[in-house]
């Protein structure tokens, strides 16, 4: 038993039980495992829509951990030098950087984006 299953906050209001075969389920689903770079299928696209005139890149498609897509998002600002966002499973980046991103997420491994 880790220390994440053992938080004793998670258990409040629970009534004991005297089984001995009983497991505790809080009700959180494990995230996902993150498949290759290789076998992701990410899509890259421009907005302008409800941004208030301002154009912003969206990287959409993502599956995975979601410390995996901020750290994609992280490295994806740093290179283009920019701020962003990761929500909702997009990575936005401020600014016009489609063609800079395709080039980057190709360079990383990331072999399906469009």
């Amino acid at each position: 038993m880790s220390a994440k299953d053992n938080d004793w906050k998670s258990r409040l209001g629970m009534v004991y039980s005297t089984n001995p075969d009983f497991a505790f389920d809080s009700g959180e689903e494990k995230e996902a495992d993150t498949p290759p770079k290789n076998r992701q299928k990410l899509r890259v696209g421009i907005e302008r829509k409800n941004r208030g005139g301002k154009v912003v890149t969206v990287v959409k498609g993502f599956v995975g951990a979601e410390a995996a897509l901020k750290e994609l998002g992280r490295m994806l600002k740093t290179k283009c030098g920019v701020g962003g966002a990761v929500k909702d499973g997009e990575i936005i980046i401020q600014g016009e950087w489609k063609q800079r991103i395709v080039e980057l997420l190709g360079a990383d491994g990331y072999t399906d984006v469009k």
